[in-house]
């Protein structure tokens, strides 16, 4: 099959197609005319390449993982399971890293909020008497809230 039909069939632009080919991930047969031609079982591969993808894996640990596919062993299969493994633990450092820095933003929101009730409370009264001045140093908290 040609590429387009390949595109068309794994719901993969044909760009990433050419791109899989680059990183050694997907191997095409040409024509003496120079088209990509492919197998059926390259469906398949497109479908494990995309799925390795959505995991987040780079280009790079996905070629890492393809012997797996291609010459299913008990050595390529241990050697999978043990790259896939340190990429779960990359991921959970990068979870971890996210949630403390959402705890970050959302400590600074409430300072900010803090901040800003502030300003209301000190702005002047209706009836023109001035309210009572924050203590806090501006420098020390957001002046954009």
């Amino acid at each position: 099959m040609r590429i387009g039909e390949l595109a068309a069939r794994t719901g993969v632009s044909v760009r990433s197609l050419r791109y899989y080919e680059q990183q050694g991930l997907l191997a095409s047969i040409r024509t003496p005319g120079g088209q990509r031609q492919y197998v059926e079982r390259d469906v398949e591969r497109v479908h494990f390449i995309q799925g390795l993808y959505a995991a987040n894996l780079s280009s790079r640990t996905i070629a890492e993982l393809m012997p797996c596919a291609e010459s299913p062993s008990e050595h390529n299969s241990d050697a999978a399971l043990e790259r896939m493994a340190r990429e779960r633990e990359r991921i959970t450092e990068q979870i971890g890293d996210l949630l403390r820095a959402r705890d970050t933003l959302d400590r600074m929101v409430v300072v900010a909020r803090a901040h800003r009730e502030s300003l209301l409370d000190a702005a002047p009264a209706a009836d023109g008497s001035a309210a009572a001045q924050d203590s806090t140093p501006h420098s020390a908290v957001p002046a954009c809230v």
